[in-house]
């Protein structure tokens, strides 16, 4: 996808006057995370065009300022982290939620919520916009913070042998099958190769 990033970032930022480059990276890795950024705001349902342009570049400034001290990680990399971490923290805020440590679960649920809340239906313009929000906004969206679910636990799993019910009775025999069937398919031959000898 081809975007005209020098026109919408900060021009601050844009230290490098080589063409085809931005910040020292190729545009190519620019337009990779632009790509990537967009298939994640779309994959929240972000539908309007200029909100969705937006957060995209938002998150790309973001991605500009730390790449110049990042040269050993690509821009897709960076540009995925800041766009998690911009979400994490817009649900610490909105959900009222520690965006580290305490609820792990914190970007998954929120995302969840998102959707059961019916954010792209009705509050799409509220999306990653600082407060403060509609009441009804933050009601529906602790709501559906708290529908989705409760914080998941590994546990230990100590393992057993399978129990195959029936089954393994019918197997104990296996071969006896075999060997009747086995059987009965040479008594057919040979009853086949008699009637041919006989009938010539």
């Amino acid at each position: 996808m081809d975007v005209p990033l020098e026109s919408s970032l900060s021009p601050a930022l844009l230290r490098t006057p080589e063409p085809g480059r931005l910040a020292g990276r190729p545009l190519e890795e620019w337009n990779a995370a632009y790509a990537r950024v967009e298939s994640y705001f779309h994959a929240l349902r972000v539908q309007n065009k200029v909100l969705l342009g937006q957060l995209v570049l938002h998150v790309l400034d973001r991605a500009l300022r730390r790449a110049p001290n990042e040269p050993a990680r690509s821009i897709p990399q960076i540009a995925a982290e800041e766009m998690d971490r911009v979400v994490t923290e817009w649900f610490a805020q909105v959900l009222q939620e520690p965006p580290m440590g305490a609820d792990r679960m914190l970007s998954t649920r929120g995302r969840l919520a998102l959707l059961l809340a019916d954010m792209p239906g009705k509050w799409q313009d509220q999306f990653l916009r600082p407060g403060p929000w509609p009441g009804e906004f933050v009601s529906a969206m602790r709501a559906a913070y708290l529908r989705a679910g409760p914080d998941f636990q590994l546990s230990q799993m100590t393992p057993r042998p399978l129990d195959l019910g029936p089954i393994t009775t019918l197997t104990k025999f296996s071969r006896l099958p075999y060997a009747k069937m086995l059987a009965i398919w040479i008594v057919f031959v040979l009853l086949l190769v008699a009637i041919f000898v006989f009938t010539h």
